[in-house]
């Protein structure tokens, strides 16, 4: 289920088509190795024609793939200019041997592209303890490393999808006082996502000059408050990683000037591909949108929005269009937020449905097409102080359970 673009960010920025390769001097491949039993594209490059200044976030959660302390540590040096990923094995729980798998890839992608191996990343996603097929990828990436091309960005984003239906891409141009730069992303994510990461990945390039330390603090902030605030299933995976890359091509230096017009557009096009990853959770027929106010602080508010995006019977009551309201404010009670009952007002798809603690009547009329539409906008005023946040989530559907139950055979 593809989720329309909002509204533009500011009035210098402007829609692009594109992809990861909209930006000057990327290109990107795509290859069939033979890891999907769909036969689809499995291996995906990303390489710039010079070094980037990146940066990059990544899953919290313990157990980790191989790939994803390897970028960590690539990165920590804020260089970087190629990037391979493989999607259908996530090399996750495989042992010494998969360290040394996810090396090993690094290391071909090297030597095919002609670059150091510190400057080639690594990602993978997939079922988790499998072993990589390394004879699919040994002859897989010198292919794809032929097939470079500044049109393949939407080959890119394909390439990277497990379970996801739609591939997920944006791109943008925007006027700065030194000239015109674009920012271009590719993100998935479908299952296996819940706050502070999960099963996704999002890639951002952009040929803007900007130092890495600006680029990790950018990209903390944008992360914050785009695809830590998306849950399909609050399961948090193993993989997760968000990268940007940015290699001054266009020779732009933002100013201090242009530097809110630049963080608004990247902001607005990470909550673009969060918004997108949540509309196509698996076996999803709906995108919800929380907003909760009035909360005491930021952080209650946030603990209220991720409670009500995360419950099973909030998602199934949408899933089956039953407007039982109670149980949205049941979880706001039980999320650990200060909550006093006479003070929530709560609205859904603009229909008014409690005011200070008081419930509005609904015609039949009302009450029957109240979750119809393909977007839920549940707003939720606590009444308490001037705190807020805003999740985005799905409706839990049959073919949720049908996915995962059949995931791994």
């Amino acid at each position: 289920m593809p989720v329309p673009f909002s509204i533009k960010p500011c009035e210098r920025a402007r829609l692009i088509a594109g992809s990861v390769t909209a930006p000057q001097g990327f290109s990107a491949a795509a290859w069939r190795c033979g890891i999907k039993p769909s036969g689809r594209e499995d291996l995906a490059l990303l390489v710039s024609d010079r070094p980037c200044s990146a940066a990059g976030v990544f899953t919290t959660n313990r157990v980790r793939a191989a790939c994803v302390d390897i970028t960590r540590e690539r990165l920590s040096g804020g260089v970087c200019q190629a990037l391979v990923c493989n999607s259908g094995n996530a090399n996750c729980y495989t042992g010494d041997q998969g360290w040394r798998d996810a090396l090993e890839i690094c290391a071909i992608a090297a030597r095919e592209l002609g670059l150091p191996e510190e400057l080639v990343c690594g990602a993978s996603t997939g079922v988790i303890g499998q072993r990589l097929p390394m004879d699919l990828l040994r002859a897989g990436i010198p292919e794809a490393a032929g097939r470079l091309s500044e049109a393949a960005g939407p080959d890119f984003a394909r390439a990277i999808m497990t379970t996801d239906t739609v591939p997920k891409e944006i791109a943008c141009e925007l006027d700065l006082s030194g000239g015109t730069v674009r920012i271009g992303m590719a993100a998935k994510g479908s299952g296996m996502i819940q706050p502070d990461l999960a099963t996704m990945f999002c890639f951002a390039t952009t040929d803007a000059v900007i130092p890495a330390g600006h680029l990790q603090e950018l990209l903390r902030e944008a992360v914050e408050q785009s695809f830590n605030c998306v849950t399909v299933d609050g399961d948090s995976s193993t993989n997760d990683m968000v990268l940007v890359f940015a290699n001054g091509a266009s020779g732009v230096v933002p100013s201090p000037k242009d530097w809110p017009a630049l963080r608004e557009t990247f902001f607005w096009m990470c909550r673009q591909m969060a918004m997108a990853i949540a509309a196509d959770g698996e076996g999803a027929t709906k995108l919800v949108e929380i907003c909760v106010t009035g909360a005491r602080t930021d952080g209650d508010a946030k603990l209220a929005a991720r409670t009500i995006a995360n419950s099973p019977l909030v998602k199934t009551a949408l899933f089956g269009r039953d407007p039982n309201w109670g149980r949205i404010l049941a979880a706001a009670g039980r999320s650990g937020a200060a909550v006093e009952q006479q003070k929530m007002s709560l609205s859904i798809n603009g229909h008014q449905i409690v005011r200070r603690g008081e419930p509005q009547a609904l015609s039949e009329e009302e009450r029957q097409s109240l979750l119809e539409p393909a977007k839920v906008d549940i707003e939720l005023d606590l009444g308490l102080g001037s705190g807020q946040a805003r999740f985005w989530t799905c409706d839990l559907s049959y073919d949720y359970v049908r996915i995962n139950a059949e995931y791994h055979t």
